[in-house]
């Protein structure tokens, strides 16, 4: 278990699309989602936020999520869809760019299925923050970045000068 660098934009590895996880490799990978966990919390500590990593910030090209709200969660193979027709905008960060928010427009509720660490096929509703931070988690995991999906031109600011819509 380690802190892994986490890749920074500009990056070409957080452009590619990931590889699934086969079943017979997950023992491979458990080492992964300790370095993952231990990586969250080393930012956090650095910067003040950071609830999720996919793999491919640390240069795993597999479709590898990990989220910390409370409680470790492992998402193995996470598909989205069922997307509600409500979106919300809101000012995106990322562990890959921490100084920089993207206005982005997401999903507000959307399903999410995949497995566990135990490899157990999962499937549930996500809604509000949860939803779009897994909508942002699995784009990672298809190499697409928020930027890629800003609002407009302008809707880019440095990490806590944000003008949020009233």
């Amino acid at each position: 278990m380690a802190v892994q660098k986490i890749l920074q934009l500009g990056d070409p590895a957080l452009y590619e699309i990931t590889e699934e996880v086969q079943e017979s490799e997950m023992h491979r990978y458990r080492m992964v989602i300790a370095d993952m966990h231990d990586t969250v919390m080393d930012f956090r500590l650095k910067h003040g936020f950071g609830r999720a990593i996919a793999a491919p910030q640390i240069g795993i090209n597999k479709r590898l999520v990990y989220m910390f709200i409370n409680e470790p969660r492992v998402f193995v193979n996470p598909v989205l869809s069922d997307f509600d027709r409500q979106m919300l905008t809101i000012w995106d960060n990322c562990l890959s760019f921490p100084f920089l928010s993207v206005k982005v427009k997401r999903h507000a509720a959307c399903t999410i299925d995949y497995f566990d660490i135990k490899w157990s096929r999962k499937s549930e509703r996500l809604e509000g923050e949860l939803s779009e931070l897994l909508q942002h988690e699995v784009d990672h995991l298809d190499g697409i970045l928020a930027i890629q999906r800003a609002v407009d031109t302008k809707a880019f600011a440095v990490r806590g000068h944000e003008q949020y819509d009233k």
